[in-house]
């Protein structure tokens, strides 16, 4: 887990004689080819979509063991602009996107999937916005990967019924931040992308295939900015 010890213990007696650092391994037993797959720097963007309420979006990067903030926010589109024209909020949302990957150049989109709506009016608004988050990905060629608001909580809190209090309180802690992330929304994003760190570097690890209709993971330079701020991820 993302707040959990990453202490290595060393098991006694004959153990220890067949203990092997997989550090130390060649990349033809496939696990050095993992080891150095965790290493290769990866770039999140993650998205905390919503059919009436801000878009929250955080973008985080990885080598591996050491994460970086490089921005947060969200995004609400003017009430009298939703009035006058019923796509605009789509609209808007789309242009934010594809701004935020053309600024970032993230690896990965990762976005908090639709879960059991209050009605149907409004799990059709949030189907929606998923659908532009998908089109701007797919016209910039960048990989989407979607987490249950369950499956956030637990890997950011250790807790899948965590109130966006906690979430903050832990994003916080997690990123180093010096002030708690607001509003809530950028802290959900945040955790979204936070979250898919830990599956990926999960899948890499563990030599879990990834799915069909993923692209592999682009590497891109790090670019510098100026709310970076270093977080250790060796236990991811």
């Amino acid at each position: 887990m993302l707040a959990g010890d990453n202490g290595r213990g060393q098991s006694a007696g004959s153990g220890v004689s067949n203990a092997v650092d997989c550090h130390t391994m060649t990349s033809t037993s496939g696990v050095g080819a993992a080891v150095e797959a965790l290493k290769a720097p990866i770039r999140v963007l993650g998205l905390d979509p919503a059919a009436a309420g801000p878009t929250g979006y955080g973008v985080v990067e990885t080598d591996g063991r050491r994460c970086k903030m490089l921005d947060y926010g969200a995004f609400r589109v003017d009430a009298k602009r939703q009035k006058e024209c019923a796509g605009a909020a789509l609209h808007d949302i789309h242009s934010l996107l594809c701004e935020l990957i053309r600024k970032f150049e993230p690896s990965v989109l990762a976005v908090e999937s639709i879960f059991s709506a209050l009605n149907v009016r409004t799990a059709l608004r949030l189907a929606e916005v998923c659908g532009v988050v998908l089109l701007a990905a797919a016209q910039h060629g960048v990989t989407v990967h979607s987490y249950s608001p369950r499956e956030v909580k637990a890997s950011v809190a250790g807790y899948g019924h965590a109130d966006k209090r906690q979430i903050q309180l832990m994003v916080r802690a997690l990123l180093s931040l010096t002030e708690l992330p607001e509003p809530a929304d950028a802290a959900d994003a945040l955790a979204v992308a936070l979250c898919h760190i830990q599956a990926d570097q999960a899948r890499v690890r563990f030599g879990i295939p990834v799915a069909a209709n993923a692209t592999p993971r682009n590497v891109r330079p790090a670019r510098r900015s100026g709310r970076e701020t270093p977080l250790s991820v060796a236990s991811i």
